[in-house]
């Protein structure tokens, strides 16, 4: 089944507009293949395509569980993490503008 979800995954790819239209990436290109690699289990190649996917899923799951549980300090935790995951999304792209 996991196998049918990653190959239904690649064949429905979205392409970026910005990549499309404009010649340049976008903060967010290379997300999804990231997570294609991420649930291929090859955790090093998904990183590499976008350092921030799994900083931001952490994001996503912490989020939810502080919606359900009420976490005492839940919104400070949400907030540095929030920080920190914009962070890598900037550096990367400045890196990305640089390096291509």
């Amino acid at each position: 089944m996991r196998d049918n979800i990653i190959h239904w995954l690649e064949t429905h790819q979205q392409s970026c507009f910005y990549r499309k239209y404009l010649g340049i990436e976008c903060p967010g290109c290379g997300m999804q293949r990231s997570f294609i690699e991420l649930l291929k289990g090859n955790f090093g190649e998904s990183i590499i395509l976008y350092p921030a996917l799994i900083p931001t899923l952490i994001l996503i799951i912490l989020l939810a569980l502080h919606l359900i549980f009420k976490f005492k300090n839940g919104a400070t935790a949400l907030k540095y993490l929030f920080i920190f995951n914009a962070s890598i999304v900037v550096l990367n792209y400045i890196y990305k503008l640089l390096t291509h």
